[in-house]
């Protein structure tokens, strides 16, 4: 395979059982101990997938997620979140950042290796982009899916890449009610386990950033979501 990994993980140890079995399953990978290494890897060369310890010794993990979000080259980079903390508030932290897993210590390497082939296949392959217009629009609202980018008017919304998956979904299928079910397992992935209640918290954070186009999306209560004909 010739995706390349960045592998952020400041523990040798884990951080070499990490590259070894990478390697073994055929990436190439590169390692940085802290997240200003991360910072300079990624900027230098974008790698396909970025494995991302939580916690680090300059920043955490999820204040490294926020800035490669915030950066235009990288803001939709697949991103797997590695911690020692495995409660449910920060899973849905490190999604609510834009992660596309969440891989929990102790983990199996081989798990690891599958969770990463199972990202790269789905933000690569994208099935359904090529039944998708490059922009989507509704009233002011508009999404230009090749360049990213989400406006309200002239106002720009910046959004995470789970936000905009989300928009571009429902923008993609007026009318149509979306389960939430559906939307788990498109957007996250049948790999990923996060409760429903992921998709009503990033809905919250969505409509309230589109602020009036947010009625645009309607909630069909105990089923999913619909975005207006």
């Amino acid at each position: 395979m010739n995706a390349r990994i960045l592998v952020v993980e400041d523990e040798p140890d884990i951080q070499e059982l990490i590259r070894y079995h990478l390697d073994q399953a055929g990436f190439q990978v590169e390692t940085a101990g802290d997240g200003n290494a991360a910072l300079h890897a990624l900027r230098r060369r974008r790698p396909s997938l970025l494995v991302l310890d939580l916690m680090l010794p300059d920043r955490s993990g999820t204040e490294l997620c926020r800035e490669i979000r915030s950066d235009p080259d990288l803001k939709d980079l697949p991103i797997i979140m590695v911690t020692a903390r495995s409660d449910e508030v920060d899973r849905l932290v490190g999604f609510e950042l834009g992660a596309d897993d969440y891989v929990a210590k102790p983990f199996s390497p081989r798990e690891l290796v599958l969770r990463v082939r199972a990202v790269l296949r789905r933000t690569s392959a994208a099935p359904e982009a090529a039944d998708i217009p490059e922009l989507l629009q509704h009233g002011d609202l508009s999404l230009d899916t090749a360049r990213h980018h989400c406006e309200v008017g002239s106002r720009s919304v910046d959004l995470t890449a789970k936000e905009f998956q989300l928009l571009r979904m429902l923008m993609s299928r007026p009318g149509r009610v979306l389960s939430r079910e559906r939307l788990l397992d498109e957007v996250w992935g049948p790999d990923v386990t996060v409760t429903l209640r992921t998709i009503d918290t990033h809905m919250k954070r969505l409509r309230e950033k589109l602020g009036d186009a947010g009625s645009l999306i309607t909630t069909i209560r105990g089923v999913g979501y619909r975005f207006a004909e």
